[in-house]
């Protein structure tokens, strides 16, 4: 039997076989119903090739638990999210490792409503039941029911944009071979009026992902999807992760367009929606948003970095939008989930009613606040880098211990934290519009911080 190392803060994830397998997905089946209690529990799973087995297991210990199944099939995490608001289900699970190394398999865990299930409010509760194994004589009288409300899940998608604003466009996409394909196919389905061509690569699902597990974030995979979009002249290219929650974008040069100029003009692009709303974004590059949303007349709020923070946050304030760095969009019109689907078509919308190419939208973002983006270290002794680092700077700099570690001064900032999700410690440096003090910062602290390693 597995060793149970896949509960995480947010979520279940791990090696199958290793930290997760078919016994434990039964369990986590019994114990979700247990402590969500809901009538019923949408189920949907990405394309690895364990994902059937343990989508099957956690369907059998919903139903041993007398609670209904509502089975989407393959399918996005965020059509998983929507299902379960949509058909008044009391609860989620969506079989997922997104990017991880291919032997990986997870559970993301939604409650009413689309609401993030997160260790706080029972997922903790979840792994205790799942370690005791005290569950008893199973009461049965569940039923497993196919569902497809992809139609009602595309006609919000498609509801953040007028089609008929949309100006002649090619647009490259690339799905990684995950779980993307067949839903963008249904999103470009119900375009067919608008006058967007679409250009497909690594379209098909393919648990062997035989381009490699997708992963945009990663410099190293992008270069496919650069130079598709140069061949095709297109006017941008999409690249998903596996379970499609977040997408990257390039531009028409074929040019990587990081995570938070993206953040910046969606926030703009929403805030125009919903004058003087709030938007929610992480703390580890924030200047060019903070600037954007105030500039239109927004109020900007500061989150812990993670998925279940974000959308916590954006409850609390009514926010119109959040955005990640690290390409996690998130919607109030979506459940104040996130999305990978919508910012693509915001973003195509956007540059129909400015009608500029994307890299003269992000031009003044990119020149009035260079980024370095996300620097890891794998490091021995994480705390004490972060004790010595903050030493360092203390007297300095204004300190911020929001989400790890942030330090800023008058012309650059930098924030180092300690991942959720892997054994890493991340840096992120940014500046107000000098490319040399950036370059200088972020090697300084690279070899301050390497020394622990």
């Amino acid at each position: 039997m597995a060793e149970m190392r896949c509960f995480k803060s947010y979520d279940i994830r791990g090696r199958v076989g290793e930290d997760l397998d078919e016994d434990i997905a039964y369990r986590i089946g019994r114990a979700f119903v247990q402590v969500v209690a809901p009538r019923a529990v949408v189920l949907g799973r990405d394309v690895r090739s364990s994902s059937p087995m343990l989508q099957a297991a956690i369907a059998r210990g919903v139903t041993d638990e007398a609670a209904d199944v509502l089975d989407l099939g393959l399918c996005g995490t965020e059509e998983v999210y929507f299902a379960t608001d949509h058909l008044d289900a009391g609860g989620g699970l969506m079989v997922t490792a997104s990017h991880n190394p291919i032997g990986d398999n997870g559970v993301k865990l939604i409650g009413p409503g689309g609401r993030p299930i997160s260790r706080k409010n029972g997922l903790a509760a979840m792994e205790a039941m799942v370690r005791a194994d005290g569950f008893g004589p199973a009461a049965g009288g569940g039923s497993v029911r196919e569902v497809d409300p992809r139609a009602a899940y595309v006609g919000r998608v498609l509801s953040f944009v007028d089609m008929s604003a949309l100006k002649p466009a090619t647009v490259l996409v690339n799905a990684g071979n995950g779980a993307a394909g067949p839903t963008f196919d249904a999103i470009a389905a119900a375009m067919a009026d608008a006058p967007v061509e679409f250009v497909r690569i690594h379209h098909a699902p393919d648990s062997s992902f035989p381009n490699g597990i997708p992963n945009p974030l990663l410099s190293e995979n992008r270069p496919v999807t650069a130079e598709a979009v140069r061949t095709h002249g297109a006017d941008l290219g999409v690249a998903w992760d596996g379970d499609f929650d977040r997408c990257f974008l390039f531009d028409e040069t074929g040019a990587f367009v990081d995570g938070e100029y993206i953040v910046g003009l969606l926030a703009a692009a929403m805030l125009a929606r919903s004058p003087g709303g709030a938007v929610v974004h992480d703390p580890r590059v924030m200047w060019n948003t903070t600037r954007i949303v105030e500039a239109a007349g927004g109020v900007a709020v500061a989150s812990k970095t993670g998925h279940a923070l974000i959308k916590e946050t954006m409850r609390a304030v009514d926010a119109v939008y959040g955005g990640e760095m690290s390409a996690h969009h998130y919607f109030r019109d979506f459940l104040y989930c996130d999305s990978g689907m919508i910012p693509w078509l915001l973003v195509l919308a956007l540059m129909s009613t400015t009608e500029q190419p994307l890299s003269a939208l992000v031009a003044e973002m990119r020149a009035r606040h260079p980024s370095s983006g996300e620097v890891n270290f794998h490091l021995a002794d994480p705390a004490a880098a972060m004790t010595a680092i903050e030493a360092e700077f203390a007297a300095s700099a204004e300190i911020d211990r929001l989400d790890g570690l942030s330090a800023s001064f008058p012309d650059w900032r930098f924030n180092l934290r300690v991942s959720n999700t892997e054994t890493v410690v991340r840096l992120n440096v940014e500046t107000r519009g000098d490319a040399q003090l950036l370059a200088d910062r972020t090697a300084a602290l690279s070899k301050r911080l390497r020394a622990f390693a």
